[in-house]
């Protein structure tokens, strides 16, 4: 079962150093002529970061890219991810962490602890997104067959994020406590599921975040 963690100085010193890789793999792409962004995915941002009994805790973030030079790579997910891929480990290995492991919808890193002070593990779930010019978002999905060379690569639209921003705000405070609790309910109910791919904290934020105001926005009518 997920619960919400409480370690500030543990949360501030596990967040720096993560933070600290994934703007590193920003600047690497640079060089690579791929332009991206960095943005932090729902949990941490908005102090909802959880943990799964005793496993290392994930902080969520989304890669969005934003051009490539490369024509090739641009209109090509397997090169585009492929080339992320290969940039991060150079950034984790000149870091002391072991190469990242492709799931089919992000980039993961192997488990670190903190040299001092709590041993919790915690590593990170890296999610290549991109916006079309209609506001839609998409992220990049690997469809695993057993046989690389056969992998499907491809962009999935993701769940609606439409006035997001405006939604949190007229949630924030008197109905906060209430995206809270929906929000580790549906954690908790797609572990339950062994359903890996859609309880990603992005996901479950933005389906806490619709269903609460929904709710409170019917209410007021």
């Amino acid at each position: 079962m997920y619960k919400f963690v409480t370690d500030k100085v543990y949360l501030k010193e596990s967040y720096r150093i993560c933070a600290g890789m994934v703007n590193q793999l920003v600047q690497n792409l640079k060089g690579r002529g791929i332009q991206a962004r960095m943005a932090v995915a729902g949990s941490k941002k908005r102090g909802l970061v959880t943990q799964n009994e005793r496993e290392a805790i994930d902080y969520d973030f989304n890669l969005w890219i934003e051009e490539a030079q490369n024509i090739d790579i641009w209109n090509d997910p397997r090169q585009l991810k492929t080339t992320i891929i290969e940039s991060f480990n150079e950034i984790l290995v000149r870091n002391d962490w072991k190469t990242c492991d492709d799931s089919t919808s992000v980039i993961t890193t192997k488990k670190v602890q903190l040299e001092k002070g709590n041993k919790t593990p915690f590593r990170i779930d890296l999610c290549i997104v991109r916006e079309d010019d209609c506001g839609n978002w998409y992220r990049l999905i690997h469809k695993k067959t057993g046989n690389t060379r056969s992998d499907q690569y491809c962009w999935e639209q993701g769940i609606s994020i439409k006035d997001l921003n405006s939604k949190e705000k007229f949630l924030k405070p008197a109905h906060w406590m209430k995206v809270r609790e929906t929000y580790l309910v549906k954690k908790n109910m797609h572990l339950s599921r062994q359903d890996t791919d859609r309880r990603s904290s992005y996901n479950c934020y933005i389906e806490a975040i619709n269903e609460v105001y929904a709710k409170v926005h019917a209410g007021n009518k």
